[in-house]
């Protein structure tokens, strides 16, 4: 593996990257495509371009670019590198380096020595008031990656921190039953000399290390005839490996490599490398353990996707997955159904815009289910189905589901308002019901989905369609319309639309029409609620003089009233004879 090493005049100037086969990668200060190196003002925003060329890469300077490339100090506009050669652009640095791992081959003069944990807590830590110093400034440096590449490049910084005597390190993963001959899935490296041109960590000894699950020093005698296989340069003198711990690390370790007698470090000896292995393995406990942190948030994350936060927050509190067991609860149930849908699919030209379109109204129906703190159990085509109740008690009944509909319906109304909206054509249709019902993890051994279960659940979908025949967008039943009913602060209003049988049933009910305060929908007042109400209290009673008079005074515009009157203009104004104020509906 070949990478290109960068360094600005700063210290925080830098970063190193892999050339991969059949790129060509453009380096400049501000690339459109390719890689940035913006401290310095002498590059230009498109200066060179790089591409892979065997065990070597090809460097062309571009046209546009106003300052030279500097190959052995000589400007060049064309030439080839091997790993440990570079060239420089202004004031920055450009290095080849060759990743590897050597063939792990028997060196001489090798003195091998492993170290079970037990073994490495008898070992005391050296220079304690400087590490702690360097770990102090650990939690700082791990809160900003984002990745595991970034955590193990945090990981090495510490150790190179830490070890003066260290020269290079580095962070593997491997697969969980790795062989000798296996390739590492991940190896970040870093070194303390810039002239570096090959780093070539033991495979033997990482493999011996994970294998055995325990702490390998190599100690060596580096000598003219012998063969330095578990060297990192020909001029070092020692190499440890020591593996995570734990299920979310297995496969992970970190590699050290070193002189005794390090250029700018003190003497060390054996006893100070046990030390170091000893800090290296409680460094390895520390991002092990922050990894499973970060694995169980990412997997966290990726339930989100699949249930609500209600769900997932109940599941934490909780401590397990019981309390997704199925069991009997209060439910109030909302149904949602985009209307419009079937003729646009007939009028779309492009699936793909519709279906982002149809995509953004689930997102507007989700949004405002999980902000009343709702329980998304499915998605049908252009519909979705939200609970209450459950995993938690509802103190208000179905007062959430219905502050929640009303939020739906006012950002539909809002889009079509706009003519780029996405949903502007849209409009929506709800249903609210509320009784008694199963709720928990429903499915079968293959599969499974967290949903509600009983008749109240049918009656949902039965008001929701039936919101198309009664004009309304949001239609709920009598229990749901009861709650809001006894609400002081009026943040939700309802009239009563009519008594019906839906198809099928054999009950009777009295479905209302639910309705945000006056301040936020001003189309229906309160005068008119209040005089709706009479209209269909008039109408169940058979007195359809009276209610018709009182329906011509709802305003025109005001198309939920047209359900009664066409009822009665089918039965020529005239209750019929066996009229028990109840209409039958003839479809679902």
């Amino acid at each position: 593996m070949l990478e290109l090493m960068v360094n600005g005049p700063e210290a925080n100037q830098q970063w190193r990257r892999e050339i991969l086969p059949g790129e060509v990668i453009r380096i400049g200060r501000a690339p459109r495509s390719g890689w940035a190196v913006p401290w310095d003002l002498l590059i230009s925003r498109e200066h060179c371009e790089i591409e892979l060329k065997g065990q070597s890469i090809g460097v062309k300077r571009l046209d546009a670019a106003r300052n030279p490339v500097y190959f052995n100090e000589v400007d060049t506009r064309e030439f080839n590198i091997s790993a440990g050669q570079g060239f420089r652009i202004g004031q920055t640095m450009f290095q080849l380096v060759s990743v590897g791992l050597s063939d792990g081959l028997s060196a001489s003069h090798l003195e091998e020595q492993s170290f079970g944990p037990d073994q490495l807590k008898l070992f005391k830590f050296q220079n304690a008031e400087e590490r702690l110093d360097v770990l102090a400034r650990l939690p700082e440096a791990i809160s900003a990656t984002r990745n595991d590449k970034e955590l193990a490049q945090a990981a090495i910084k510490v150790m190179l921190d830490a070890m003066p005597h260290a020269r290079a390190a580095a962070c593997v993963r491997y697969p969980q039953n790795m062989t000798v001959e296996d390739e590492p899935l991940m190896m970040q490296w870093d070194s303390r000399d810039d002239d570096i041109g090959r780093f070539s960590p033991s495979r033997r000894l990482i493999a011996a290390a994970i294998e055995r699950a325990e702490g390998i020093l190599h100690i060596w005698q580096d000598t003219e005839d012998s063969n330095p296989a578990f060297t990192v340069t020909g001029n070092l003198d020692w190499a440890f490996c020591i593996p995570f711990k734990g299920d979310h690390s297995k496969g992970w370790a970190l590699y050290v490599s070193g002189q005794f007698g390090a250029p700018g470090a003190s003497a060390i000896g054996e006893t100070d490398l046990k030390g170091d292995l000893r800090f290296t393995e409680l460094i390895c406990d520390l991002i092990g353990s922050i990894r499973q942190v970060k694995t169980l948030e990412s997997q966290q994350a990726g339930l989100a996707q699949f249930f609500s936060p209600a769900v997932i927050e109940a599941v934490r509190t909780a401590g397990g997955e019981d309390i997704l067991e199925p069991r009997e609860a209060d439910i109030s149930i909302l149904f949602c159904d985009v209307r419009g849908f079937s003729k646009k699919s007939e009028e779309a030209k492009d699936l793909r815009e519709l279906l982002d379109r149809v995509s953004e109204a689930l997102g507007v129906m989700t949004a405002g289910i999980i902000r009343y703190d709702g329980v998304i159990a499915d998605f049908q085509g252009d519909a979705a189905l939200g609970f209450w109740g459950w995993p938690g008690e509802s103190e208000e009944g179905p007062i959430a589901a219905c502050r929640a509909a009303v939020h739906i319906h006012q950002a539909f109304r809002r889009a079509n308002s706009t003519p780029d909206n996405p949903l502007c054509g849209f409009s929506v249709g709800v249903g609210i019901s509320h009784g008694r019902a199963i709720a928990g993890r429903i499915g079968t051994t293959e599969q499974i989905k967290v949903g509600a279960f009983g008749p109240v659940v049918n009656m949902g979908a039965r008001l929701e369609t039936m919101s198309k025949q009664l004009r309304a967008s949001i239609v709920i039943d009598e229990v749901t319309a009861g709650y809001v009913q006894k609400l002081s602060d009026s943040d939700l209003r309802c009239r009563k639309l009519a008594r019906v049988r839906p198809v099928g049933m054999k009950t009777d009910m009295t479905v209302f029409e639910l309705l945000p305060p006056v301040a936020q929908d001003d189309t229906v007042s309160d005068e008119t609620v209040t005089t709706y109400n009479k209209a269909v209290d008039a109408f169940i009673s058979g007195d359809w003089a009276n209610s018709m008079e009182l329906l011509n005074r709802v305003p025109a515009d005001d198309k939920t009233k047209e359900f009664l009157l066409d009822f009665a203009t089918a039965n020529n104004n005239q209750p019929p004879q066996d009229w028990a104020g109840v209409i039958h509906m003839t479809r679902k």
